[in-house]
C-alpha cells in the first residue's frame, strides 16, 4: 500500500494534521508498519503538489491540517477500485534466501527450521493479539491476513522440505 492513498483515506474523514495521520494509519494498520513523521510531512507536501490535498490554516499549537480535494477524493476512489497485482508487492526475502542458500549448496534444512521457528512464535503472537483485539474490525482483518499469511508459510515451508528431500541434489549433498 502506497503510504499517500493511506494518508488520502483518512483525510476523507475529515481535516487532520501530520501527527494525527500518523497515529491513525499505525492505528488503523495495527502498527504493521510504522510510519516516521518525516515520511507522513514529504507525502503530505507532494500531495499538495499534485492538488490533492489542501492545506488550511495553523491551528493556535502551529499544526496545519490538511483537507482532502475532490481530485483527492478521486484519486482514491481509483485506488480502491484498482486491485494489487502480485508483482506490485514487495519481494519476498525468505523466498531468495531459500533459492540462494540451495543455488550455493548450503544445508537448507536449518535455515527452515529457524524459520520455521520464528513463523510459529509470530502466529502464536498474532493469535493472542487477535483475541485481545478490541480495537474493531480494520484491526481485526490486519490481524487476519497477517495470520493467514503465517500460515501460508509454515505450509510452503512444509513443501520446501519435502522437495528439498525428494531432490537427487540434496541426496546427495547429505552423503
Amino acid at each position: 500500500m502506497a503510504i499517500r492513498q493511506g494518508l488520502l483515506a483518512l483525510l476523507s474523514q475529515g481535516p487532520r494534521y501530520g501527527y494525527q495521520l500518523r497515529a491513525e494509519f499505525e492505528a488503523s494498520t495495527g502498527a504493521t508498519w510504522p510510519l516516521n513523521i518525516g515520511q507522513v510531512y514529504t507525502t503530505l507536501s507532494r500531495l499538495e503538489r499534485d492538488g490533492l490535498v489542501a492545506p488550511g490554516e495553523q491551528d493556535e499549537q502551529g499544526r496545519v491540517v490538511y483537507t482532502i480535494t475532490e481530485a483527492g477524493r478521486a484519486e482514491l476512489e481509483r485506488w480502491f477500485r484498482t486491485p494489487v497485482a502480485q508483482a506490485d508487492r514487495p519481494r519476498d526475502e525468505l523466498v531468495i534466501k531459500l533459492a540462494l542458500a540451495v543455488t550455493a549448496s548450503a544445508d537448507v534444512r536449518p535455515v527452515i527450521q529457524a524459520q520455521r521457528t520464528t513463523t510459529m512464535r509470530t502466529l502464536q503472537e498474532l493469535t493472542r493479539a487477535k483475541r485481545a483485539n478490541t480495537d474493531g474490525p480494520a484491526q481485526r482483518l490486519v490481524l487476519d491476513s497477517m495470520i493467514f499469511q503465517a500460515e501460508a508459510e509454515q505450509r510452503w515451508l512444509d513443501h520446501c522440505e519435502a522437495v528439498l528431500t525428494a531432490s537427487p541434489q540434496t541426496q546427495e549433498k547429505q552423503r
